[in-house]
């Protein structure tokens, strides 16, 4: 059921107008044509993806995780493809010290059963030493594999905050592809569906109608304090830790450096 549309004149400054289901089909129409459009652009992107040139690197390379030091080639678990997230750190910070934007991709991979159905395996590095990471995987609950690449060269290591891919062929592995920034946001399905939204991501970047919320800061909502305000102050932690057992009011980030 839908209501009357209103009168032009009383409607809020800057607000799309108000039609009935009709009109309001045939704008979606249009809007269908470009949204297609940039699909099967989005297709011709990932469709060059797979025709970039490969890397070969040393899959003998160690990294650590629960088990120790374990070999690279291990992370494929058999499988030829592996995505990895390069999950920035804090050295020596407590749990609500550690990266917000990187808890979003990683919260947003916590199951990677679809992945593993395709042949595809996944895992979480981090250039933090292994006991700190530890602790840091069980308090937030986490089950897709976590391992340390500290000291570990690129592609492998090297810096942080990216998605990688690999692929293996018997026991030769190939970087094929990398990305950061807005590249990483794929994996994080809750700004698609605010992109949808009437406000969008709240972001005061985003063109938006005039007289809508002007918005924030980028990310502004990644952390909040233990009342669920948003704030990347010292008593606000990565708004998923709220929910994890034993989290509670923080005063400080206890950062003690720069991520790495």
């Amino acid at each position: 059921m839908t209501t009357t549309p209103d009168d032009s004149a009383t409607a809020l400054p800057g607000r799309p107008p108000v039609v009935d289901l009709a009109t309001w089909q045939a704008a979606r129409d249009e809007l269908l044509v470009r949204e297609k459009a940039h699909t099967r652009e989005g297709d011709a992107l990932a469709a060059a993806r797979r025709r970039l040139p490969m890397v070969e690197l040393d899959g003998t390379v160690e990294v650590v995780g629960p088990d120790g030091p374990v070999p690279f080639l291990d992370l494929f678990q058999g499988r030829d493809e592996l995505v990895v997230y390069k999950h920035m750190w804090y050295d020596g910070a407590p749990h609500q010290g550690q990266c917000e934007g990187c808890t979003t991709t990683a919260w947003h991979l916590k199951d990677a059963v679809y992945l593993n159905a395709r042949g595809v395996s996944f895992a979480v590095l981090t250039t933090g030493r292994w006991d700190e990471v530890a602790s840091y995987v069980e308090f937030m609950g986490y089950t897709q594999p976590w391992y340390s690449v500290r000291g570990v060269e690129a592609p492998v290591g090297g810096s942080m905050g990216y998605l990688t891919c690999f692929l293996r062929d018997g026991d030769r592995v190939f970087l094929t592809y990398s990305t950061t920034g807005r590249g990483n946001e794929p994996a994080n399905g809750s700004l698609g569906l605010l992109d949808m939204t009437p406000y969008g991501r709240g972001e005061a970047w985003e063109d938006k109608p005039e007289g809508w919320p002007e918005g924030r800061h980028s990310c502004w909502y990644w952390r909040a304090d233990a009342d669920g305000n948003a704030t990347w102050g010292p008593t606000g932690r990565p708004v998923p830790q709220w929910t994890r057992p034993g989290a509670t009011p923080v005063e400080t980030l206890g950062r003690l450096g720069h991520h790495h």
